[in-house]
């Protein structure tokens, strides 16, 4: 349970946080960058999800509710102490990709294979698709560092990489379904 009764503390004026286990750490931290990055995800999702529909929204609901669960993944060191912690700690699970991986197959179903890469735009739920989609990819690329130096769940990288595949596919369907999408012309403006 989570009680968050005083919002400042004072305990990070000097450049440390707290990881999840207790464990301080510099701000600029691999682990920091990570998480953090996956907390200004999940505020760009809230903005997609201003100009979503039931369906989509509820997706994305459940999207942003998994990146609390990513971000607390991220914040706990040591994958090998998880059995010791006095409390059960938060991982991202295979199932939660596999889920991704069924939605992005029953989205692109109804989608026209692109025959050029588009343009991020068209409607407004596409255009914030697109933006979470980078975002998605640079918490991803944070991740991936965080893995090559220190312990990192795997599925939780996995699972950043399939969503971003998941928000282009979702940004097509919020497209018409790929009928507003905006193509790439290559040397357009030469």
């Amino acid at each position: 349970m989570v009680v968050l009764n005083k919002i400042y503390t004072r305990t990070g004026d000097k450049g440390e946080t707290a990881l999840s286990n207790g464990e301080r750490v510099p701000k600029h931290s691999l682990r920091v960058k990570a998480y953090g990055t996956v907390d200004e995800l999940n505020a760009t999702l809230g903005l997609a999800r201003l100009h979503a529909a039931d369906e989509i929204a509820a997706r994305i609901a459940v999207i942003q509710n998994d990146l609390f669960d990513l971000g607390a993944d991220l914040s706990r060191p040591r994958m090998d102490e998880d059995a010791a912690a006095p409390y059960p700690v938060l991982r991202i699970i295979e199932p939660q990709v596999e889920r991704l991986e069924s939605e992005i197959d029953a989205m692109n179903a109804a989608l026209s294979p692109l025959r050029s890469f588009i343009l991020p735009g068209g409607s407004a739920l596409a255009a914030h698709l697109h933006l979470s989609r980078t975002v998605a990819r640079r918490a991803e690329r944070a991740a991936v560092a965080l893995a090559a130096a220190e312990d990192a769940n795997p599925a939780a990288v996995k699972y950043l990489n399939r969503l971003s595949d998941w928000l282009f596919v979702a940004g097509r369907v919020a497209n018409e379904n790929g009928a507003q999408d905006i193509l790439w012309v290559p040397g357009a403006s030469r």
